[in-house]
């Protein structure tokens, strides 16, 4: 049962995203009119899309399916449908690009990868993003939460992780999901096993990393945790996505 306590906490954290998000773009040189974000069906989109609304902006959300599970991509259009009856200023879109993947695909068939292909898709919806953005005035708001983006680097370089914003970065997996039912985001959303929707046999998110969320939130908050270790082997894979870029610099005396 929630507290009146625990309610102001999940209220206070929303309203300082909101507040970043417009601090932002007041004082930043792109001078953005519109916010572009991905809506998958997944509870961090769910969450960041209404956050971006209650901003005021104009918001443009897109649900871009590639060889989607159905029940996935019924979620993205129900929380888009959700949306634009809720907020005024949002501009729900559904883009197909499975003709544009399946034409990538073919191009590059003598380069056949698996899981080459399923960051592909990645990376063309964060084309696409950017390019709508572009039309609009925008910028493109990312989706990734601390436990991805910094605990393990569960994203795809120059895909989901290539944004200009990312405003539940600093928020744990159980943080996403308490703003979720604070925004009164679909339950079916926020009971869905989280999925990141690029692979054929619709493959979960615990299935690739080897551990849960919640597991993985207590080895990243307590070293003495018994899948801590575990925590650091996932972690240190994807070191190269969370590090700078590497540059080879010359001493110029």
């Amino acid at each position: 049962r929630r507290t009146r306590e625990f309610v102001m906490n999940v209220e206070k954290r929303a309203k300082i995203i909101i507040d970043w998000i417009n601090k932002y773009c007041e004082n930043t040189s792109l001078n953005p009119k519109s916010l572009i974000a991905g809506i998958s069906g997944g509870i961090d989109s769910s969450v960041v899309s209404p956050l971006c609304a209650l901003t005021g902006k104009k918001t443009i959300v897109l649900s871009m399916p590639i060889k989607q599970i159905k029940t996935q991509h019924d979620l993205s259009l129900e929380h888009g449908q959700w949306l634009t009856s809720k907020f005024k200023n949002v501009d729900h879109q559904v883009l197909e690009l499975e003709n544009l993947f399946n034409n990538f695909e073919k191009t590059l068939k003598e380069f056949s990868n698996e899981h080459g292909f399923a960051n592909s898709r990645a990376r063309l919806r964060m084309t696409t993003l950017y390019q709508v953005a572009a039309a609009n005035l925008g910028i493109v708001v990312g989706t990734g939460n601390k436990v991805e983006d910094f605990g393990v680097g569960f994203y795809t370089k120059y895909g989901d992780g290539g944004v200009d914003i990312s405003p539940i970065a600093d928020c744990n997996k159980s943080q996403v999901w308490e703003l979720g039912k604070y925004l009164g985001v679909n339950q079916k959303i926020i009971d869905a096993e989280p999925t990141d929707g690029l692979w054929n046999d619709g493959r979960n998110d615990t299935d690739q990393l080897g551990m849960s969320y919640v597991d993985l939130e207590k080895a990243m908050e307590n070293k003495n945790d018994p899948n801590y270790k575990k925590y650091l082997e996932i972690r240190n894979k994807n070191l190269h996505k969370m590090e700078p870029i590497p540059v080879c610099k010359f001493n110029e005396s």
